[in-house]
């Protein structure tokens, strides 16, 4: 029976990747594979790897390993940004690991483990077409909100948070609960900071709350 590994991402917290586990589990269990371990996250995929722990963890974990492929629901959960998820990919082929893409039934490896060209020009298209897709939506939502300030300023209606606002400390555990996990762990604040992008002086102050 051979080992894989499942790969689930969304990008932001209001969405739920339940529902990419339940629908890779039930089909690796169809194919006949064993779910040797599951990696999930909530983060943007316009983040480079290096600043991505569960890619550095997949990547990690596979080359300490001897699982056969690495299951995901869609390319673009991998990643949005071409050059960052070929470059997964191809460390994933280095090692013996095939990518299998659900939706579209891809592997990146032939059953020699010789590389799939098929596949691995179908996935650079298919991430090609996400990031348009995500250079669309920032593009829309730059444009929408120019003209929703501009409508705002033109009636007069002021915009933001009260002067007097202040975020309470419950508020950053909640927005800041992997950044206090990682710097609990004894993590160093520039590494915390390379993991999750955030800034060395929110750090600082996160670490007062722990």
């Amino acid at each position: 029976m051979d080992k894989v590994v499942i790969f689930a991402r969304v990008s932001t917290d209001r969405q739920e990747y339940q529902r990419q586990l339940v629908e890779l589990r039930e089909h690796c269990a169809k194919m006949g594979w064993m779910v040797v371990k599951e990696f999930v996250n909530k983060v943007s995929g316009a983040k480079r790897n290096e600043e991505r722990s569960e890619i550095v963890e997949l990547i990690n974990y596979v080359k300490a390993s001897d699982i056969r492929r690495v299951v995901c629901l869609e390319i673009s959960r991998l990643d949005r940004n071409t050059l960052e998820a070929l470059k997964v990919i191809q460390t994933l082929n280095e090692n013996g690991v095939s990518l299998y893409v659900k939706n579209y039934g891809l592997e990146t490896l032939m059953p020699d483990e010789t590389v799939n060209p098929v596949a691995s020009l179908i996935c650079t298209i298919l991430l090609e077409v996400a990031s348009m897709e995500r250079l669309t939506i920032r593009e829309r939502m730059t444009s929408g909100r120019t003209q929703y300030i501009k409508r705002c300023r033109e009636q007069g209606i002021k915009m933001g948070r009260p002067a007097s606002y202040r975020k309470s400390e419950i508020e950053y555990k909640e927005q800041y609960a992997k950044e206090l996990a990682l710097l609990k762990k004894g993590i160093s604040l520039r590494n915390v900071t390379a993991i999750t992008g955030t800034s060395v002086n929110t750090l600082r102050k996160l670490k007062t709350m722990i």
